[in-house]
């Protein structure tokens, strides 16, 4: 889809900014900040969460201040305490350690990781070996390996194919972490697939819709920018990535921050246009930051390319929506 483009001519001397849209917050990060909102909102704190919510600083910061605790594992959270877990999702094994542990567990998993799952459970059931194409260590992997660890093996890049090893070669399926590069993954499929041939594909495409549109317009803006400012933290999959495909694509430069005041003088100097975004656990207020820090370097002329519009959004966890309305009944009979 072509882009849509809101700017005046420029003249030569002018500096300006191509700001990219979509970016920030996608469906399933949306849902896992709110729930954890409405979690404090309806319980109280203290509410646990195991690992961060989503890959972000400044709301994993935000949030502990409205009092959620942040924890590595569940033998952290006290019996009987409330949990939520990551939109990365978790193993099976981790539900089972909330229950023997008396927890009452919110799953704040993002549905389109959800559907991974699922998709692992399904070819495991049919016995097939599933490469499942992510990061080594990445939260999302480990979770998904924990549905079927005997089935799946890890390809970490086109550079692991040549190291993967299967039981029968008719019986092969590829799924990937959602969050990945969609350039790099369907080089490293068309490597599995010369040397499986007879590889099959997900019913559905894995990397999430959010992911492959931020890229997307990512690639539309990158060849007229000097330099691109991606916002996102480090420990964020789908923002690193932003970064890659933004030089790939003909980015003469580009940085990751978290916030603005992180960004070096240097990288400006020489820069007519600069490209924004941000990850897709970003709220957008830190972007406003940025485009604040370069207006007063006179980066004033501001215009938005939008590729595609974005519409999703997805229903609060079950368990939550339960207890909220049965807590909105009683009080409505009280």
């Amino acid at each position: 889809m072509g882009c849509v483009r809101t700017m005046e001519p420029m003249s030569a001397a002018a500096k300006r900014v191509l700001l990219a849209k979509p970016r920030g917050y996608c469906a399933g990060v949306d849902r896992a900040v709110e729930t954890v909102e409405k979690a404090l909102e309806l319980y109280g704190p203290p509410v646990y969460v195991r690992k961060q919510i989503v890959h972000n600083k400044h709301v994993v910061a935000t949030l502990e201040e409205a009092g959620a605790i942040f924890v590595e594992e569940n033998d952290e959270v006290p019996p009987g305490s409330i949990v939520v877990f990551s939109a990365h999702g978790v193993a099976p094994e981790v539900h089972e350690q909330a229950k023997q542990r008396d927890l009452k567990a919110i799953d704040a998993t993002c549905p389109l990781v959800t559907k991974v799952h699922s998709e692992a459970r399904r070819f495991a059931a049919q016995d097939y070996d599933i490469l499942l194409i992510g990061h080594d260590g990445h939260e999302e992997v480990i979770g998904t390996t924990g549905e079927a660890p005997e089935n799946i093996t890890l390809v970490d890049g086109p550079e692991d194919v040549k190291n993967v090893k299967v039981r029968d070669e008719n019986k092969v399926v590829w799924l990937s972490q959602t969050t990945l590069s969609v350039d790099e993954t369907m080089d490293t499929v068309d490597g599995l697939r010369q040397r499986f041939p007879l590889l099959q594909s997900p019913p559905s495409d894995d990397i999430c819709y959010a992911t492959q549109n931020r890229q997307q317009v990512v690639k539309e803006i990158a060849d007229d920018c000097d330099v691109m400012l991606v916002v996102g933290s480090t420990n964020s999959s789908n923002s690193v990535r932003l970064v890659e495909v933004a030089l790939q694509a003909g980015s003469r430069a580009g940085y990751l921050v978290d916030y603005a005041h992180e960004i070096q003088e240097s990288w400006l100097e020489g820069a007519t246009t600069v490209g924004v975004t941000s990850g897709a656990s970003v709220p957008d207020d830190l972007v406003t930051g940025v485009l604040e820090f370069l207006a007063e370097r006179g980066f004033t002329d501001v215009a938005e390319v939008e590729s595609v519009k974005e519409k999703l959004t997805f229903s609060l966890p079950r368990e939550l929506v339960r207890d909220m309305k049965a807590k909105e009944a009683a009080q409505a009979s009280a």
